[in-house]
This record gives C-alpha cells, sequence and structure tokens, in this order.
C-alpha cells in the first residue's frame, strides 16, 4: 500500500501534459544534417543532383533542391519521404522552393502529408475542418511553415507536391517537433457519443481526429485527440479557437450504453515499458451530469500475442462537487512492465469525459523481442536537437498541500478542511485508496514480482506509518488554516490563488483569480530619453535626468509600491501608496507593427518626434534582394534581404568596411493595409532606432518612406541568431576538436557575454529599455561578434517563448523579472534580471528553454513566490559548464529587491575582469 501512497505523492494532480504543442517545436534535423541523407528517399529523382539528400530546407547542395523526374500532373503521385527512426510528434512544416542562386524557378504551390508509424499503413494527415491540401510556397526563396493542427506523431513522413495544372515542382523540406516520450502507438475504445437530439443543441463527443479504422461501435489501431496535447476547457460545450463544433476537445460516453458501468481503452506502445503512471485529463461539470471517473483498474500484457496478466492496478477517486474545473487525475501503475494496457473507467454519473491521456514510463530492457510485434526503431539522441525540456516533467521538489493525496483507505484528508481552504484547494485532485475489500480479489494492486510476505509485523509496521503520516498532514493543514486567517486580515494580501494567472475567455483581459482584471493596452515606449550621440555612462545620466531617482524603484522593494511607469494615464479608482499593489498595471503588448518587439522610451511626447530628424537616408529599394521571410506582425513583416551598392550614400561607420559587397539586412516592412496608429509607430520606431548607434547594437541603416510600404532597413549578422548559433556547437574539449565537431571555447563564450553587456550598457546610458532580452534576439557575426536585435518576437520559431493571450504572443515570462509580470513595471534593473536569465541559457547551449520543468503558470505563480519573499522561490539551477563566480553573478541579477541588482556598467566592468583572468 506504501509504494501507491509515495507514487501518489511524486505525481501531483495538476502536473502538465506530457508534451506541450506550443514548446514542441524543434528542428529534426533536415536543414542541420541531423537526418542522416540515407534516411531521405523519394519516389524519384530528375538528375542525381536533385536526389532526394538535397531536399533540405535552406541548402543549396547539388542542384538546389529534390525534383521528382517529369511534370507534375493532378493525378501524380511524387513524395519526398523522411524516415525519423522513431515515434516523433511533429508539429510544424516548412517548405521552401529550389532558389539555387537565383537559377532556379521551381516551388510547390500546394502538397499534402502522408505519415505512417510502421512503414506499412500510411495515413493522410488533414486539418480539424477535414482539408488535407496544404498551402505551400509562392517563390522559390521563402520559407512559408505550416503549423500542423492536429499534430501527427509518426516515425515516416511523405511530402507529397499537388498542382491544378501541369508544373516543374521542386522542395526543400523541414520538421519541426519533439521525441514521442510517451512511446503510444495507438490506443482502441468504443467510439465517442453526442449529448442532445438533431434539431436542438447537439454536442458531439467524438474522435474526429483519430487516424485508425473506426465503425458506428468502435476505434482501433490508431491516435486522434487523446493524444494531441490540447487540454479540454472547464465548459465541455465550448472549444478553443478552430471553428469547430461544441464538444470538439472531448472524447466523452454515457452509463446508459454501458452494462459493466465502465468504459474500456487498450493503449499499445512501441515497445516494452516500465509504467510508473497515467494521467487523464478528465471533465467535471457535475451540474450538466459530467464527472470524473469512479473508479479505474489497468491490465498489462508484456507482448501483444500473449494474454493479459490477471493482477491489475486501481485507484478509487475522491468525488468533487464544488468545483466544475476540468483536471488531471494522476493513476499510479507501480512500476509495471508492459507493451499493453487495458484500463477500465467506471462511471462516478451519467457522463464521463477525457480529453487526453499521458504516460510515464520508461523503456523496459527485455530480451526476446517477438517479430510479429511492431518495430522497435532507435532514436538518434542529440543534444542539440532533442532538449531537456522535452523529457519527461521532473516532479515538484515541493509538496503543495493542494496537492497531498488521502493516506487512509477510507477517510479523505480533505475531510478536515474548512470551507475557506478548501476553495484553495479544490483545483487538485486528491486520490485515495480504494479499501481492499472494494476490489475483487484477483484486482488487488500489487508490483508484479513481489514475493508475498503475510507477516503481521510488517503489516501493522506499514499502518503505524500511514497513520503517523496522515496526522502529520492534519497538523500541516490546521496550520496553515490559522496562518490563513491571519494572512486574510491584511487589505489585498497576496495569497496562493492571485499569482495564478489564466487567459480570460473574452476579449483580451486576464483574469487573476477572479479578482484583479489586467486590461492590455499597446504604449509601445514609456519615457523620453536625452538622444544625445555621444555615449554617456549610466552615473552621469542619472544626474541629469532626476526624474528617474532610485525612490521610485525602491518603492517595489519596500511594499509601498508607487504607480508603474507604465500606467501613469490608467486610472485606477481607490489605488493607495501605502497598500501593496499587486497586478493593476496594464499588460504592455511589447510587440511592434511588424512582429518585433519594441524599444521601450517611456513618454515620448508627440512635440519631440516632431521636432526629431532622421539621422539614416532614403535606400532605393532596387538596392534590396529578398531571401527570406524571418517573421511577421499584425501589420508587417520582417524580411532578410541582400543590399547592393550601400557604400555610394552611407557615411563609412555605417558599413563596418564591407566595400562594395552586398550585406545581409533585415528589412522590417509595414503593409498597405496598416492603420493611422500603426504607421505612426512605424515611424516613431524610425526616428529612434536611427540614434542608436554602437557596435553591439543593431544599427538602422536607412529607410524607404518616398512611397509604399514603408521600409526600414536594419544590420543582419550572417550567423543567425545566438539561440540557433549555440543549440548547434558545444563546448570545445579535446573530444570536440578530435571528431570535428562544432564547438565554441570558454574564452569566446564569455567575450560574447561582455558585448552583450556592452550593448545593454549603451542601451541603459540612454534610458533605453529593452523588455525582451534573450539569445533569440541577439545576432551573431564573424569572429563571434555580437549585436542586440529586436525582432525574435516575430519568428513562429520562438513562439513557445511567449505567454499567450487570445492565441497572440505577449510576455516572455521566462526572462521577465517579477516586478514587470505582477506590476507592468520594465526598468533597465528587469533588463538585467533577462541579462542574468540570458547568461544561463548561453551556458546551456540553448538547449533547454529556461525553467523547462514548470509551465507558464507555475512560473507565475513563482513569481507571487519572489513578490511574499518568504524564501520559497525557485531559481535557474546552475549549469554544468558555469563557473561559481559567473553563476554568483546570475544570482544577483535575480536579486528580489531592485537596488542589489547590478547595473550593466558593473556587469560589463566584472565579465570584462574574467575575460583578463581567463585569458591569462
Amino acid at each position: 500500500m506504501l509504494w501507491c501512497f509515495l507514487l501518489m505523492l511524486q505525481y501531483p494532480g495538476n502536473s502538465k501534459a506530457q508534451v506541450n504543442p506550443g514548446l514542441c517545436r524543434y528542428a529534426l534535423g533536415m536543414q542541420d544534417g541531423t537526418i542522416a541523407d540515407e534516411d531521405i528517399t523519394a519516389s524519384s529523382e530528375w538528375y542525381g543532383s536533385t536526389a532526394a539528400r538535397f531536399g533540405r530546407l535552406e541548402k543549396e547542395r547539388g542542384d538546389g533542391a529534390w525534383c521528382p523526374v517529369d511534370l507534375l500532373y493532378p493525378d501524380s503521385v511524387e513524395y519526398l519521404q523522411i524516415d525519423l527512426h522513431a515515434l516523433t510528434f511533429i508539429t510544424l512544416l516548412g517548405t521552401q522552393g529550389r532558389h539555387a542562386y537565383g537559377n532556379g524557378n521551381e516551388f510547390a504551390r500546394a502538397y499534402q502529408l502522408d505519415y505512417s508509424r510502421d512503414g506499412r499503413r500510411w495515413i493522410t494527415w488533414k486539418d480539424r475542418q477535414g482539408k488535407q491540401i496544404i498551402p505551400g510556397n509562392v517563390n522559390t526563396y521563402d520559407i512559408v511553415l505550416k503549423d500542423l493542427r492536429p499534430p501527427i506523431i509518426a516515425r515516416y513522413v511523405r511530402v507529397i507536391p499537388v498542382t491544378e495544372q501541369p508544373s516543374s515542382v521542386c522542395m526543400r523540406v523541414e520538421l519541426y517537433g519533439c521525441a514521442w516520450a510517451d512511446g503510444l502507438y495507438s490506443y482502441s475504445g468504443p467510439v465517442g457519443q453526442t449529448i442532445g437530439k438533431p434539431g436542438a443543441a447537439v454536442v458531439y463527443l467524438n474522435d474526429s481526429t483519430y487516424d485508425g479504422v473506426q465503425d458506428s461501435r468502435r476505434s482501433q489501431d490508431g491516435l486522434g485527440q487523446l493524444t494531441d496535447g490540447v487540454l479540454g476547457l472547464d465548459d465541455f460545450t465550448q472549444s478553443h479557437e478552430y471553428r469547430v463544433w461544441p464538444g470538439y476537445d472531448y472524447i466523452g460516453w454515457s452509463n446508459e450504453t454501458f452494462a459493466g458501468q465502465y468504459v474500456e481503452l487498450e493503449f499499445e506502445f512501441d515497445q516494452c515499458r516500465n509504467f510508473s503512471s497515467m494521467k487523464v485529463h478528465c471533465n467535471n461539470l457535475y451540474t450538466k451530469s459530467v464527472k470524473i471517473f469512479h473508479r479505474v483498474e489497468c491490465y498489462f500484457k508484456q507482448q501483444l500475442v500473449a494474454n493479459w496478466e490477471p493482477e491489475s492496478v486501481g485507484v478509487t477517486t475522491v468525488m468533487d462537487d464544488k468545483n466544475p474545473s476540468a483536471r488531471f487525475v494522476v493513476v499510479p501503475l507501480g512500476q509495471r512492465l508492459g507493451k499493453a494496457i487495458r484500463c477500465r473507467f467506471y462511471f462516478a454519473d451519467r457522463w464521463m469525459l477525457f480529453s487526453e491521456i499521458s504516460f510515464q514510463s520508461s523503456v523496459a530492457d527485455v530480451g526476446g523481442a517477438n517479430p510479429l510485434e511492431h518495430p522497435q526503431p532507435s532514436w538518434r539522441e542529440d543534444p542539440s536537437q532533442i532538449p531537456a525540456v522535452l523529457s519527461t516533467p521532473r516532479p515538484n521538489a515541493g509538496l503543495d498541500l493542494g496537492s497531498r493525496p488521502s493516506l487512509s483507505p477510507t477517510l479523505s484528508a480533505t475531510s478536515f478542511l474548512s470551507p475557506t481552504l478548501n476553495d484553495t484547494v479544490n483545483n487538485l485532485i486528491t486520490l485515495t485508496l480504494a479499501p481492499i475489500d472494494s476490489f475483487p480479489p484477483h484486482t488487488i494492486s500489487r508490483p508484479i514480482n513481489k514475493v508475498e510476505d503475510s507477516s503481521t509485523s510488517i503489516l501493522i509496521g506499514c499502518l503505524v506509518t500511514i497513520i503517523l503520516l496522515l496526522l502529520l498532514i492534519i497538523i500541516i493543514i490546521l496550520w496553515r488554516q490559522h496562518w490563513k486567517r491571519i494572512l486574510e486580515k491584511a487589505p489585498r494580501r497576496i495569497l496562493e490563488e492571485d499569482v495564478t494567472m489564466r487567459p480570460s475567455l473574452y476579449n483580451d483581459t486576464i483574469v487573476i483569480s477572479n479578482q484583479t482584471q489586467i486590461f492590455q493596452t499597446n504604449p509601445t515606449y514609456e519615457r523620453v530619453f536625452p538622444f544625445d550621440l555621444e555615449y554617456q555612462e549610466p552615473a552621469r545620466l542619472l544626474r541629469k535626468l532626476p526624474e528617474l531617482s532610485q525612490s521610485a524603484e525602491d518603492s517595489v522593494c519596500s511594499g509601498d509600491y508607487a504607480e508603474p511607469d507604465l500606467t501613469k494615464t490608467t486610472p485606477h479608482q481607490g489605488f493607495q501608496s501605502n497598500v501593496p499593489h499587486y497586478a493593476e498595471a496594464d499588460i504592455v503588448n511589447l510587440q511592434g507593427v511588424t512582429g518585433n518587439n519594441t524599444y521601450a522610451v517611456p513618454a515620448l511626447t508627440v512635440d519631440s518626434l516632431v521636432k526629431m530628424e532622421l539621422a539614416v537616408e532614403e535606400v532605393s529599394r532596387h538596392q534590396l534582394h529578398f531571401k527570406e521571410k524571418l517573421g511577421e506582425g499584425q501589420f508587417g513583416e520582417v524580411h532578410l534581404c541582400e543590399a547592393v551598392s550601400l557604400h555610394e550614400f552611407h557615411r563609412p561607420d555605417f558599413l563596418f568596411n564591407t566595400g562594395h559587397r552586398p550585406i545581409l539586412v533585415a528589412v522590417k516592412m509595414l503593409r498597405s493595409d496598416a492603420t493611422t496608429s500603426a504607421r505612426n509607430n512605424f515611424l516613431k520606431e524610425m526616428k529612434i532606432m536611427s540614434r542608436l548607434k554602437d557596435p553591439n547594437i543593431i544599427r538602422l541603416l536607412g529607410v524607404c518612406i518616398r512611397d509604399n510600404p514603408l521600409c526600414m532597413v536594419t544590420e543582419y549578422m550572417e550567423n543567425g541568431d545566438l539561440n540557433q548559433f549555440l543549440s548547434q556547437r558545444e563546448l570545445e574539449n579535446h573530444f570536440t576538436l578530435a571528431k570535428n565537431i562544432p564547438s565554441v571555447s570558454y574564452r569566446c563564450l564569455l567575450h560574447m557575454m561582455t558585448q552583450v553587456s556592452s550593448g545593454m550598457k549603451y542601451l541603459s546610458s540612454l534610458n533605453v529599455v529593452h523588455r525582451d532580452l534573450a539569445t533569440r534576439n541577439c545576432l551573431v557575426g564573424n569572429r563571434c561578434t555580437i549585436k542586440i536585435a529586436d525582432f525574435g518576437m516575430s519568428r513562429n520559431l520562438y513562439s513557445g517563448d511567449y505567454y499567450r493571450i487570445q492565441g497572440r504572443a505577449v510576455l516572455p515570462i521566462r526572462w521577465m523579472a517579477w516586478e514587470s509580470i505582477l506590476l507592468g513595471k520594465f526598468t533597465t534593473a528587469s533588463d538585467v534580471w533577462a541579462f542574468g536569465v540570458t547568461m544561463w541559457e548561453m551556458f546551456t547551449f540553448c538547449k533547454e528553454q529556461p525553467y523547462s520543468q514548470q509551465s507558464d503558470e507555475q512560473i507565475i505563480e513563482n513569481t507571487g513566490e519572489f513578490f511574499r519573499n518568504q524564501g520559497r522561490q525557485v531559481y535557474l539551477s546552475q549549469p554544468t559548464v558555469c563557473p561559481k563566480q559567473i553563476f554568483d553573478l546570475m544570482l544577483s541579477c535575480w536579486s528580489r529587491d531592485i537596488k542589489d541588482r547590478p547595473s550593466f556598467l558593473q556587469i560589463h566592468h566584472l565579465l570584462q575582469q574574467q575575460q583578463f583572468v581567463n585569458a591569462a
């Protein structure tokens, strides 16, 4: 019994899903060569120089792409096939035509995807509306990214170009996703049912994306909505923004059609596994006769051709008639071995609805594979391709009261809670072990191969241990309840529930614990800076700007919160400066009109904009040769271009001795349908960017404002952004040098960090707040030259780095200081915090997202711990290759009090010293 209890402690009921489609967007290896040539095949090829192995995104090898043998006709079936060697969760596909340095003129205007998990049965992908044809490219050079909604789980993928009239077609592709850690090969069960009658409001609870075989009664040999990573809403009649029917996110059954009062689901896996737990996301809208399952029994078999083992694993849940929220129920599986699992879920009410099922397991070391079973591919593990963020979520280090399971077979710990405390923890499900006599003798759970021991003394010892633990939990509950009453006496005191943020279903509002609403605005800039062309040290500038005194920032640390800088024009009735201020600041949309992040310059006035002149000249559009689209926003796009002949009118200091050769530039272009406000903001950004001149800041080289569309031309570095640069490399050592593995020395890494701090020192001297400092916003040139940029937010590749409202990128909360999240306060000190996270990224070689084991909601909860300052806040851990002196610098950047964080001047000086010591 004790092993079941310990497993329940390890997996709290509010754990996140196994795969998060928003984060599972890593390139799988077409472009960087991780996918070998022999794993890329095709139905045919025009010449050897257009073979399948040349169909790699952004590569110009051979004749520049894969091209089939003949012209493509509407009834042609030609394909490019990729073998990933393991089941993979694929969320995104990128395509490109044959450019061949300007000599190519072939691309696919549309295509479809076929995929397979075993190489024998092929399935055609279709979107949530049932469409199979995917729009492709419109030219030979732009990359078009297609989000696969729903995602696919497959080992083999075929990209099949389609056309409406005879044409020549060539393609380059890249797949994006992550390893399918579940190992789930298929699930089978009864088809979902409908609530309501035709002619009335009907809720369809069928598995609409299931890719196996379905008839009127049963689904088998496929995967679908239970494995797409999308969790259903609390109200099952609503769905996410897919323009689909009510109930789309759930599969549901009624007890009226099941004589045994249970639904039986079978799960088959790629190979024999050791299972620790199963997570089932259930609906609990009890007001509509829907509840989580009452009991579950799971049976195992280690070979598909074997019989089911008679011993089951089972748990009984505690029914919840107070909280209608959907939730995860975690079922401990006792480290049982199996290649297939059959689970019986017993009804607790008329309806039972599931939206997601995932498994935590490890591959079992068993011999004698059965040739009749599924093939057991081996995934090529490359840490640069599968970051740690994709691994099984780590259990929470601290055990929250709300996730404690009941210890007694007959008594739940929640029965001791007062109604007030129950309101705090009612979002978490408490599992209670069922009484032993409530199961038939053959279903009593126990570890496999466990020797039966009927010793009375051992049984008594286990029971005494459980009783003592139960008493300890009761004491903790009463103690927390006592302190909660004390805390409630303080006005507007932040409790655990206050720091739980979730997207609202209405407009652009974030609801915080149903108490405080944060309305989104878009103040692009914050406060004017002097725009002196000469560099100024921060200390000198602060003496010139008394309004930037430390007293306002100190108030954040003392409990008397000043009104945040970004909300001085926003009325908040009843605000008192001596009352702790929480989350009444407007959440700032950091995006500019072209989708890039915008530098913050507080309270820039119209008069100052009118008087401000552009410090750059007009660029002819004929000098810009477009290469690819980097990203886009609501009113504009960011393109990568080659610029020629800029030396004819630009000053030499802008061109960095490039001579007459073309240089890479990023072009921010405003679309013709942009609003007047967007146009004004675009011009405003031009004028501010034209004043930023530092070796480590991307410069504005020119503009196109004589006619539409308006354009800004900025520098771009040939090695791309720092995140991609480092993620494809390792720390230099004897092994990497001997094997010729791309690597970066520690000295070079330190040099790049110093450059980032130098660029931020320049921005802080002008009182410019970046607000989105991260490796994705740093560009890399030759000899590890670094320049800070601002358009990482516009790229689909990094959409998972931003916390979203209504599907729109808003805040990079994993890089943000606590006062920026809770107060909307962005300052140079909050940039210092982000710099600490950026250093952490660099020392992990961008193989892992910051706080990868935590969900966005847990990040915000941790922010609340910084506010309370009771020593429970969680910091990023020290990277393996990071020296103690540098990690101490990171920790100082994450100081709770603004005054305790170092300035960029101090950071730059310290990093220079480290460079000197390392060189010596």
